[in-house]
């Protein structure tokens, strides 16, 4: 017999993450600042959607903010979600592709940053969230 899942907490929370692939199919990861949540561990680049906003406009936002560089919304290829518990709240991550930008990528909130094939992120500290998407990846690239 079944068991009911849990009912969802009191808020979702939306955010938009992005495999920006190069020119070699290497992906890039970002190294989360240490003191905060997740601290430490290398995630796929991107952030929360603000109130009013698509999620293709937050994550072009969110890659000027954090890494510096430039894309369109039309350079977004959707590929896949996460849902995710994440204390009081519930993470729903919606994940693009982007093989096309302008700018070098900088760390600009990250610690770090660092191209990999997929099969190399296995072997990298990544957020519970981001796993699933390993093997998406690589069979996709």
């Amino acid at each position: 017999m079944m068991m009911p899942e849990k009912p969802l907490p009191a808020s979702l929370l939306h955010v938009v993450a992005v495999a920006l692939v190069d020119a070699d199919g290497r992906v890039l990861l970002q190294k989360r600042p240490p003191g905060g949540s997740l601290a430490d561990l290398w995630e796929f680049p991107g952030g929360k959607i603000e109130p009013g906003e698509t999620p293709e406009a937050a994550l072009v936002r969110e890659l000027e903010e954090e890494l510096g560089i430039s894309t369109h919304a039309s350079c977004l290829a959707p590929a896949a979600f996460a849902s995710e518990p994440l204390g009081d709240r519930h993470l729903v991550m919606l994940v693009y592709v982007c093989r096309k930008w302008s700018g070098i990528p900088e760390p600009r909130h990250a610690t770090a940053l660092q191209w990999l094939r997929p099969a190399q992120m296995y072997d990298v500290p990544m957020p519970k969230a981001d796993l699933p998407l390993i093997g998406l990846l690589d069979a996709l690239l």
